[in-house]
């Protein structure tokens, strides 16, 4: 098509137009016989909902209606029995009128998308998050918001550019159209337009388990987003899955930060053949995708995954399994939980690969000091615990769970220093141990 009229289809709006002339975006009808005519026909949002994934009885559920406008998914929510909250960037009169004549108890709040994580509404079984999308300047940070809302399932609908042909390049590159001023139906706030691949990638990366693609229709797709894995089948009692560790992949250690765009690396041992797509990894229950599984250096694999957005604050439970394996035991990762030590002591210092006491044998390259220690905090990790060695600083590259002996700690020795007696102290959370020494020799 050429791009002249390529511009002048994605100016034309005749919904806007037919909102303008009726006043109403939803049509309604209501028990006593009265309608209200709006450009989208009854019929037209009956078949919508119908397609969305979502039980019959939402009785004891609650859903959360994102730019609910005049309000007709809210209010249909709310007679299946869920208790909903709508929100939209202005107040709506229409919502309001509909609101009274069905006597409603759907709260009803005034707030941009972007205000929701600050606004305390919590979490939400099921989301709707319905001709939203393309009006937001940031697509996938939108999404990350609507995916860290969502307990269960979120439905996604949005404007597309390939509705009727996307099947044709299903198999290209994600790619989305930006409109500058009003490109797009001619509104300034139209922002985006993506394929029907691009939109479903954008919800697996803001942290979606799975994504469905529900319909596409007039410029339009409806995906159902969900934030767990698919139900098991019923199988025979299956061998675990063997989780060694799971890391902060830019720091290392069990330590992330909310404010940051984290990444985590799985660590675990092989169970034969596996793809990526068929690693199954959960944070507290909730699914996320791998994007990444190989292996690394020494043999060990491992596989790659966003951290699940909007977790919170504290401990969290994290969990994988490979086909043909259950679920491994789970691993705890500290969110925003600040290390606090008590007074730090030295208990045992050896060579990390003979295990010599009080000494280290630099003839063997690399050197690994090893220390056992007291008193460190419950996240202690790589990131946050310091190894000193005569006032240089060690490369600490494992932090062990509580022995005996206390928490083992691993540090590389430095090239520069030579044979001699040296002062170690390890140092966590603004406290220093007391210095024990070591011997280093054979350089």
């Amino acid at each position: 098509m050429h791009a002249d009229e390529q511009r002048r289809l994605r100016k034309l709006n005749p919904t806007h137009a037919l909102v303008e002339t009726r006043g109403w975006y939803h049509s309604f009808r209501f028990p006593d016989g009265t309608e209200f005519e709006g450009a989208h026909p009854v019929e037209l949002s009956e078949s919508r909902y119908a397609e969305f994934p979502l039980p019959e009885d939402l009785t004891g559920r609650t859903l959360l209606d994102i730019g609910a406008w005049d309000g007709w998914f809210s209010f249909e929510a709310e007679r299946h029995g869920a208790a909903v909250t709508a929100i939209d960037t202005v107040e709506v009169a229409n919502f309001w009128t509909v609101h009274r004549k069905l006597d409603s108890r759907v709260a009803y709040r005034e707030l941009d998308l972007f205000e929701v994580p600050g606004a305390g509404l919590g979490r939400f079984d099921y989301v709707l998050f319905l001709g939203v999308l393309y009006h937001t300047k940031h697509p996938l940070l939108a999404l990350e918001i609507v995916c860290g809302l969502t307990r269960e399932i979120a439905i996604v609908e949005s404007y597309v550019i390939d509705s009727r042909n996307w099947e044709d390049h299903a198999g290209e590159i994600p790619s989305l159209e930006f409109y500058e001023t009003d490109e797009l139906g001619g509104q300034m706030d139209n922002w985006f337009g993506p394929t029907v691949g691009c939109l479903m990638a954008l919800c697996r990366a803001a942290g979606f388990a799975r994504v469905e693609l529900l319909s596409t229709r007039d410029n339009r797709a409806a995906l159902a987003c969900y934030r767990r894995w698919e139900p098991e089948a019923e199988v025979p009692e299956q061998a675990q899955t063997k989780l060694n560790r799971v890391t902060n992949a830019m720091r290392g250690g069990i330590n992330f930060r909310s404010s940051r765009d984290e990444y985590l690396t799985w660590w675990f041992e092989p169970a034969g053949e596996t793809a990526r797509e068929d690693v199954r990894l959960e944070v507290d229950g909730l699914g996320v995708g791998a994007f990444f599984l190989g292996k690394a250096p020494g043999g060990r694999w491992i596989v790659s995954s966003r951290m699940p957005p909007y977790l919170g604050a504290g401990w969290h439970e994290a969990r994988m399994k490979v086909p043909g394996h259950g679920w491994s035991d789970p691993v705890r990762l500290a969110i925003d939980v600040e290390p606090h030590a008590r007074e730090l002591a030295i208990t045992i210092v050896c060579d990390g690969t003979t295990w010599e006491r009080n000494a280290i044998d630099l003839s063997r390259s690399p050197a690994f000091l090893s220390v056992w220690v007291t008193g460190l905090g419950e996240n202690a990790d790589e990131a946050n615990v310091g190894l000193e060695v005569g006032g240089h600083a060690l490369r600490v590259d494992y932090v062990s769970a509580p022995e005996a002996d206390g928490v083992q700690v691993n540090g590389l020795w430095p090239e520069t220093l030579g044979a001699g007696t040296y002062e170690v102290v390890v140092r966590h959370a603004g406290k220093a141990s007391v210095a024990v020494t070591v011997n280093a020799v054979g350089a």
